[in-house]
């Protein structure tokens, strides 16, 4: 008798010609997220099993953030031949719950010697027999007693639902944007769930932001490739483009010139890396320059699509779902980033492309400092644990 996990996924039956890629993407996924805990993970009849497992719940854990899992089950295997035992087992895994349950049993043997109502009634029976609190209702139980007959049997009472979606890796690369603030992980999140590999991309600008706000946002990009793998992070100088920005433009339109000449740097980025679009946490009116106008004069700075996948939700929305991944306790700690330095009082917010561009043309040499930015950012190989970071040798 052995201790397992079962790993199932869901959307990935729905793909046709095509699924044994996808299955063996996740499969490769879910051996990367659990190597600390075994090395014995297997595909099998559209299941992945995890044997050898040192700490049962912390593996769990770890496949439960990989994209693509719909629910990892930790269950017993054993011998099917011994049904006494098999009794014995399932009354052992239902002793410490109480309310109603069914039996689900599953007999992919169809040589077995009982089918599957025989053994859902057997079964049944005999965990009733044992635990008077427990009754059955086959309708809405509120526990689920699995029973699959395999080469081996397989019995499991408890189903830790994953976070669904396509195994990282099957839709391509972009470059996220990250701020360090509640909503561009949550962002991030969103279309990494999507089987896209994300690169991150963080300005820095020292003396006005600290190492405080840059170990933050390495903490977020931890938290993400949590879910979806290293993140390979760029963490850009941005102070001298900043201070020109602020020294030169007029101040209405320095935020917006500002969040261009990024988006114009992460494209630099995106272009050798290869990757097919930018991602950023914007939503309609959150702030002044995400206005439907501001936006526009910033996409064109994009040679690929920009993908807002937060762009109609509200700020409690964003909350939630930054909670719920975890990333909102950090992205809550008080130390800013460089969107909050040389903040202007009256940004403009109906911008018009011919006087952004005129306040671009007052900045001197900024295609120079963008190419400085480019050529001096820090690369950074973020893991979900402090272990698994590499600090690059080389610049961009």
């Amino acid at each position: 008798m052995n201790d397992i996990l079962l790993v199932k996924y869901a959307e990935i039956h729905l793909k046709g010609l095509n699924r044994p890629y996808f299955q063996n993407l996740l499969l490769k996924r879910v051996k990367e997220a659990v190597r600390p805990f075994s090395r014995d993970v297997q595909f099998y009849d559209s299941r992945i099993f995890i044997r050898g497992i040192r700490d049962v719940d912390a593996a769990v854990e770890r496949v439960r953030k990989v994209f693509g899992v719909h629910a990892v089950c930790p269950a017993v295997e054993m011998d099917k031949a011994d049904f006494n035992a098999i009794c014995a087992q399932a009354a052992n895994l239902m002793a410490s719950l109480n309310g109603t349950f069914k039996v689900r049993a599953r007999r992919a043997d169809k040589r077995y010697f009982l089918d599957s109502p025989e053994i859902n009634a057997r079964i049944g029976g005999f965990v009733l027999e044992n635990h008077p609190g427990l009754k059955v209702d086959v309708h809405q139980p509120e526990h689920v007693l699995n029973v699959e007959i395999r080469d081996q049997a397989l019995l499991y009472a408890r189903e830790v639902p994953g976070v669904g979606g396509l195994p990282t890796g099957s839709s391509g690369k972009a470059m996220l944007m990250l701020s360090g603030g509640i909503d561009s992980p949550v962002a991030g999140y969103m279309i990494a769930k999507r089987g896209v590999v994300l690169n991150a991309v963080h300005f820095f600008s020292f003396p006005y932001t600290g190492e405080l706000a840059r170990e933050k946002v390495l903490s977020l990009a931890r938290i993400l490739a949590g879910y979806c793998g290293v993140v390979k992070t760029y963490v850009v100088s941005f102070t001298k483009l900043q201070e020109a920005i602020h020294t030169y433009c007029p101040p209405e339109y320095s935020t917006l010139v500002m969040r261009r000449l990024m988006v114009r740097i992460t494209d630099l980025l995106a272009e050798r890396e290869r990757a097919a679009a930018l991602i950023t946490g914007e939503s309609i009116g959150q702030v002044a320059s995400q206005t439907m106008e501001a936006l526009a004069v910033t996409d064109v700075m994009s040679s690929r699509p920009v993908f807002r996948p937060l762009i109609g939700f509200d700020k409690i929305e964003i909350i939630h779902l930054a909670e719920n991944i975890g990333t909102y306790e950090t992205s809550s700690l008080p130390y800013e980033d460089c969107c909050t330095v040389f903040t202007p009082r009256h940004p403009v917010t109906r911008p018009k492309i011919s006087k952004v561009l005129e306040a671009e043309a007052a900045i001197p040499q900024a295609e120079a400092l963008v190419a400085v930015a480019v050529e001096t950012a820090e690369i950074l190989y973020i893991g979900p644990d402090e272990a698994d970071d590499t600090l690059s040798s080389e610049t961009a």
